[in-house]
């Protein structure tokens, strides 16, 4: 396949991100309206679920992997460094994000006080059928295929892995601060399993931030030797100095 189609599939892919996170807001907006909720907090809420915190940084990336120049661009026609750890890490969190919804949360009911309307209802859908679904299966088709990769070394990890962690250290902080909106709680957390208000204390919360972790570390090893595949690519290095004039890609 061409450069110029991946550049096409890339920003078809942003435009469809942007589709999903635009429609799950709705969602969440239309809900918190009909249930008298605070609507400030539905909105900051919204905005700190992993999930959409992902799909927007896996927006702007794959925007700007589209472009042929820019400050992320490269002299030596591949990726820069920059850009490829982003990829890579954004990759990696819509792969894990994806499983975790197709086999863990997809057949768990919404517990609804009274039920959505019909449009409601068909944005709810839309929306984690593209952000979980047609999102992963054109990330892991990138990842696979879509040419003019970059070697990354190993101490790429530490974005792959320590942007998650700061996520959950931001969500762990903020939890107790948060109301819930409907006042139900005196605090919030967008994941159950990161509730640390169970019998299990904060044990439970701590438990499952090292599996993400290791699930982060482990996929994310995976994503790195993807780019070893091509023993001619370009290492994970700063083009020199007289290339600076050259085309960027």
């Amino acid at each position: 396949m061409k450069w110029s189609s991946w550049r096409i599939l890339r920003i078809v892919a942003s435009w469809l991100g942007i589709s999903a996170v635009v429609a799950g807001g709705a969602v969440d907006i239309a809900r918190g309206i009909r249930m008298s909720q605070n609507m400030v907090l539905v909105v900051e809420n919204y905005f700190s679920f992993f999930t959409i915190v992902t799909t927007i940084a896996m927006i702007v990336t794959f925007f700007i992997a589209a472009r042929r120049n820019g400050p992320l661009a490269s002299a030596d026609g591949v990726e820069s460094t920059p850009l490829a750890i982003a990829l890579a890490t954004t990759s990696t969190a819509m792969i894990i994000l994806g499983i975790v919804y197709n086999v863990l949360l997809r057949s768990i009911p919404l517990d609804l006080a009274t039920p959505d309307p019909f449009w409601v209802t068909f944005l709810d859908r839309y929306s984690l059928e593209v952000l979980h679904v047609a999102l992963l299966a054109y990330v892991i088709v990138d990842v696979l295929f879509a040419p003019r990769r970059r070697r990354l070394g190993w101490l790429s990890l530490i974005a792959i892995v320590g942007i998650p962690l700061v996520w959950a250290v931001y969500t762990m902080v903020r939890g107790p601060l948060v109301p819930a909106p409907d006042g139900s709680t005196t605090y919030w957390y967008p994941y159950f399993f990161l509730d640390p208000n169970g019998p299990g204390g904060y044990a439970t919360p701590m438990m499952y931030i090292g599996v993400i972790a290791v699930a982060f570390l482990v996929l994310g090893s995976v994503m790195i030797l993807l780019t070893h595949r091509n023993r001619l690519a370009p290492k994970e290095t700063a083009p020199p100095a007289d290339t600076a004039q050259t085309q960027r890609v």
